[in-house]
């Protein structure tokens, strides 16, 4: 991985990064009576990492869901590139948790990475050269090439992970919205996933994802949100991962960070 990022295929030109802007406004999400999500505000662009981080019940998954157009909000809005959501799905790609995904419907690893031509396709979805060419690169990319015709229910944690990722480079998606993408990985398919998604943001991509491991937050994000229903922070990590943002998000629990490490 030590090649520059236009030979690996990972390079995303994005024109001006600036008018690239993910916008989060006052954004209010409830469940019946229950309040998910509470006057969330965010603002990141393309070529960024950010960490959403926040306790159990914080609404991490409520905010994902939103960003990739699943569920619409009582009150505020999202808006990327100065437009709405709506008109910017073929844009962004969402990557639930593992465990929620049915690993043992028939599939194979290249079937899956297809599907993320489908925005791309006519009526009939006929596949066109350019859409296999697509796909071969999203599989060589993430080092699939040789599990193309594996089922994904035969894929470790990181392979399906990663099988993911290249049904989102297939999709030639900007925005990647992860949902606790390192859970239950081993550590070098961790390192290999922290690699992968550094040298997909600085190609120009702009990677958002839940995530829990506090200590390893400084390690692979450039940006986080600090969730507890409502923004506690918001900013560059060395800005506002802190141990007064952190008690304050995730309340009696004592946090302490020092020289990068993080405990609770």
């Amino acid at each position: 991985m030590n090649q520059g990022l236009e030979n690996l295929g990972l390079s995303h030109d994005c024109g001006n990064p600036t008018g690239h802007q993910l916008r989060v406004d006052s954004l209010t999400v409830r469940y019946a009576d229950t309040v998910a999500l509470e006057s969330v505000d965010m603002r990141t662009r393309c070529g960024r990492c950010v960490a959403l981080v926040g306790p159990n019940g914080a609404g991490k998954s409520t905010l994902m869901k939103s960003l990739a157009g699943l569920i619409k909000p009582d009150s505020g809005g999202i808006t990327w590139r100065g437009n709405p959501l709506s008109r910017s799905t073929a844009e962004i790609a969402y990557l639930a948790q593992r465990s929620q995904v049915d690993w043992h419907f028939p599939l194979t690893v290249r079937g899956l990475v297809e599907m993320g031509r489908f925005p791309h396709l006519g009526w009939w979805r006929r596949f066109r050269r350019v859409d296999h060419e697509v796909v071969d690169n999203a599989l060589e990319l993430m080092k699939l090439m040789d599990l193309a015709k594996r089922q994904i229910s035969a894929l470790s944690g990181g392979q399906q992970q990663r099988a993911f990722v290249a049904r989102a480079l297939a999709q030639e998606a900007h925005v990647l919205l992860l949902d606790e993408p390192f859970t239950g990985l081993d550590r070098p398919s961790q390192e290999l996933l922290t690699e992968l998604l550094g040298l997909l943001a600085k190609g120009g991509r702009l990677i958002l994802a839940a995530h829990h491991d506090l200590a390893s937050v400084p390690d692979i994000f450039d940006e986080v949100l600090l969730l507890k229903r409502k923004s506690v922070a918001f900013g560059p990590v060395a800005e506002v991962f802190n141990e007064k943002n952190l008690n304050e998000c995730f309340g009696e629990r004592r946090v302490v960070v020092a020289k990068s490490k993080v405990e609770i």
